[in-house]
């Protein structure tokens, strides 16, 4: 018997030298590493074949460093799979369930969020783009003034809508303004509702009763071009029927605020305005 490279035991029999099993490696690690991978295919539920098999593979064909490395990737994976868990929110959700982690936005409540600001933040702007739907403008109208017909209050909307469209204006302000200027249709001042004013052009006091119009479509047209005649410089694109529309100092009004004073000697009025922006935004 005789002491051979690498610690071995070499022992001469019968003229041949034969090698016998290596010694075990200082500290038994590998040893335990097994035990874990058989612990690991053990529990594994059978419908992990994918890694079953990878398991067995390495169980009958891994070298010691080939299971050491194994050994340290699986960890690692473990180890991120754990982290990633614990960095998600579970209350903060997607629109379609998934899970947002911190960094991410959750998609479905960014826009509900965006949704909701823009609903209840209405433009002040007279020259804007109105966004409430016709739908909206009916039924407010109706809930403040049970007594009229819904065909005349969805045509009139209809026509707000369509000739503030042509000429820029917003039609929330405008809308708005006619529910101020008319008691919601009400007409219990000065105009009556056969003059189809709906905005007090040339009632200029209590016993004046301002100018006339032949249609609805007219008196809406009038109001509109009066409006855009206070707040812009661009040129009417419809045939002006506002009788007035010559005495206003053009572009000298941009909010509904401006209108106090210019439109009407009220110094509250264009705050009443806003007052039913906001009724009608949250209606």
């Amino acid at each position: 018997m005789e002491s051979g490279l690498h610690g071995k035991i070499v022992r001469r029999v019968s003229g041949r030298i034969t090698h016998p099993r290596p010694l075990p490696h200082k500290g038994g690690g590998i040893s335990g590493i097994r035990h874990l991978f058989n612990i690991f295919l053990c529990i594994t539920p059978g419908g992990f074949r994918g890694v079953r098999t990878i398991i067995s593979v390495f169980l009958l064909f891994g070298s010691d460093d080939i299971l050491m490395t194994g050994t340290r990737l699986f960890f690692l994976f473990l180890f991120t799979c754990l982290t990633t868990v614990s960095f998600c929110h579970k209350g903060d959700r997607n629109a379609n369930g998934t899970v947002a982690c911190k960094g991410e936005v959750a998609v479905g409540k960014s826009k509900e969020g965006a949704r909701k600001s823009k609903t209840m933040m209405p433009s002040v702007m007279i020259m804007d783009r109105g966004v409430r739907a016709p739908e909206r403008l009916v039924s407010f109208m109706l809930i403040n003034n049970r007594g009229l017909d819904s065909l005349y209050v969805a045509r009139l909307v209809k026509t707000y809508i369509i000739e503030c469209r042509i000429e820029g204006v917003n039609h929330d302000v405008a809308f708005c303004q006619m529910c101020l200027e008319t008691g919601f249709l009400r007409f219990t001042g000065s105009v009556s509702r056969y003059q189809n004013n709906f905005c007090g052009l040339g009632a200029i006091n209590a016993y004046t009763a301002g100018d006339w119009f032949g249609s609805l479509e007219e008196g809406v047209r009038a109001h509109i071009q009066h409006l855009k005649a206070y707040a812009s410089v661009d040129r009417i694109v419809s045939p002006v029927v506002d009788h007035r529309f010559g005495r206003v100092q053009r572009g000298t009004v941009f909010t509904i605020y401006d209108l106090s004073g210019t439109w009407a000697a009220d110094p509250e009025y264009g705050s009443k305005i806003d007052y039913l922006l906001q009724k009608l935004y949250q209606h």
